[in-house]
């Protein structure tokens, strides 16, 4: 028996879920959340194998709850299941941890049979989304993220773990400048710092 928690704002769309995992033979829904507060400040989320969530969730987002998952118990299977087929999204929920992603517009037996791989070690994608993140990556990571010459020569700089100083020297420019571009870059990565600037940079291209 495969326990499912359900973590989605539309009622309707919830419920359904929740007859369809009831009346599936080795499927059980344990619990049903119309969004992550609610879900946090209770403990059923430990007596689940798979929590099937939403992304857009009004207050906290379903990305968040998963890394909130992925610290409070580990061992539960987190199954995307919404609308949002964009790259980005897709990206920033497997990088919470999430173990799959798969759109509303999936038939019931698609849900169940991505639950059920999900449980068995895979990460089930619906094919749209796949193609999406293979467009991703043959994407080129300076055209990706809109960085200029100069942004994506600094990140090569820092990548070889020079300081601003250094950097400055090297480009003759100025130790401010160095710094606004790291500014810019950080912004349009969306990172906080050097090393998740490079991460996500390098992840989508060489160095």
């Amino acid at each position: 028996m495969i326990s499912v928690l359900l973590v989605e704002d539309k009622t309707d769309y919830r419920n359904a879920l929740k007859l369809i995992l009831d009346n599936t033979p080795g499927f059980c829904c344990v619990a049903d959340y119309s969004n992550a507060e609610s879900c946090m400040n209770d403990n059923t989320y430990n007596n689940a194998d798979v929590a099937l969530i939403d992304i857009q969730l009004p207050g906290i987002s379903g990305i968040q709850l998963v890394s909130f998952f992925k610290e409070k118990n580990p061992a539960l299977l987190c199954l995307m299941c919404t609308s949002y087929e964009d790259s980005d999204n897709v990206f920033q929920a497997l990088q919470a941890g999430a173990h799959g992603y798969i759109l509303k517009s999936s038939s019931p037996s698609k849900i169940l049979e991505a639950i059920v791989e999900v449980v068995n070690g895979g990460s089930p994608m619906s094919s749209q989304v796949a193609r999406k993140v293979i467009e991703a990556f043959r994407q080129p990571a300076t055209e990706k993220f809109s960085l200029t010459n100069r942004e994506e020569e600094i990140l090569q700089h820092l990548s070889k773990g020079l300081l601003y100083k250094e950097i400055a020297f090297r480009l003759s420019i100025s130790i401010e400048t160095v710094r606004r571009h790291c500014f810019n870059i950080y912004d349009k990565l969306h990172v906080n710092n050097r090393t998740e600037a490079l991460n996500k940079y390098f992840g989508k291209a060489p160095h």
